[in-house]
């Protein structure tokens, strides 16, 4: 089963979605305007996948 959960971009603030697979455990977080993407389990939290583009590391 998926839930779909409208909510704000972390990266850019604009409206993105959130999706929660309860088969599978995984919550996926993605946003059209800034090609934002995180997918996390959501048991352990580990980040699975993640691609944020305007985000740097600091070294």
């Amino acid at each position: 089963m998926k839930i779909t959960q409208k909510v704000r971009c972390p990266n850019c603030g604009s409206h993105a979605e959130r999706l929660f697979f309860q088969t599978t455990h995984i919550t996926q977080t993605q946003c059209p305007v800034c090609d934002y993407l995180m997918i996390n389990c959501s048991r352990t939290g580990k980040v699975v996948e993640a691609y944020a583009p305007g985000i740097y590391a600091h070294r």
